[in-house]
């Protein structure tokens, strides 16, 4: 069906305006987003074959730029777009007062960071960085690496510390395969981190390896040492 032969109060937008975002269907939303189809597709059938080409909303966390200019019908500006929502409900879901989160436990920790490997396949290495009260600062991701491996920079984790004066940092990082047992590198390098940060003056609290659904906390294993 045709865009104009869809009644008025029916069509995406105005629904949208009419009834509120939450009664639109995903491929609903996603077609405000495209904005516009392509040569025979409109954006409504554009949304919805995109929808079939992803499988499911929760993989648009895991999809580059270039994957998506690969989908019939997605250029680089639809393939903008879509990138910029996805990252910007992410933000959404994470935005809370720095002054209200206070790190006094892993369980906390873990919560409040496991969004930032949702749909990952490669490893990422997260630092949150935290003040003498453990409440947090900042947090950045430092290295994305491939699908086995992350090549981790000590002096870069420590520079980002050094510049909003942290006194904590919790280290986090997840493994493409799901697996939550350190490796033997994992737990060298986390000792070699710890060593650092009692010469600098800036403590590791924890390093974190994180899944989905769980987490292996080096802490609760008694492994800073």
């Amino acid at each position: 069906m045709k865009i104009k032969d869809i009644p008025v109060s029916e069509r995406p937008r105005e629904k949208l305006i009419s009834k509120g975002a939450s009664s639109l269907s995903t491929s609903e939303l996603l077609a405000i987003i495209l904005q516009g189809g392509v040569k025979n597709v409109n954006a409504n059938e554009l949304a919805f074959k995109l929808l079939e080409e992803v499988g499911t909303i929760q993989n648009f966390l895991s999809l580059s730029f270039l994957e998506l200019t690969k989908i019939k019908g997605i250029g680089s500006v639809k393939a903008a777009k879509i990138l910029a929502v996805v990252e910007l409900g992410k933000r959404i879901c994470l935005e809370k007062d720095n002054n209200s989160l206070n790190f006094n436990n892993t369980l906390d920790i873990y919560q409040y960071s496991r969004s930032f490997f949702y749909g990952i396949k490669q490893e990422c290495f997260y630092c949150l960085y935290l003040d003498s009260k453990k409440r947090l600062l900042s947090y950045k991701l430092l290295f994305k690496g491939t699908m086995s491996k992350s090549s981790v920079h000590p002096r870069e984790i420590f520079k980002e510390a050094y510049k909003i004066n942290a006194s904590y940092i919790v280290c986090m990082h997840n493994h493409p395969s799901g697996e939550l047992v350190p490796s033997r590198k994992d737990i060298e390098f986390t000792s070699y981190l710890v060593k650092l940060g009692m010469i600098h003056g800036v403590l590791i609290l924890d390093h974190l390896i994180i899944s989905d659904d769980n987490y292996y906390s080096f802490l609760e294993n008694n492994l800073l040492e």
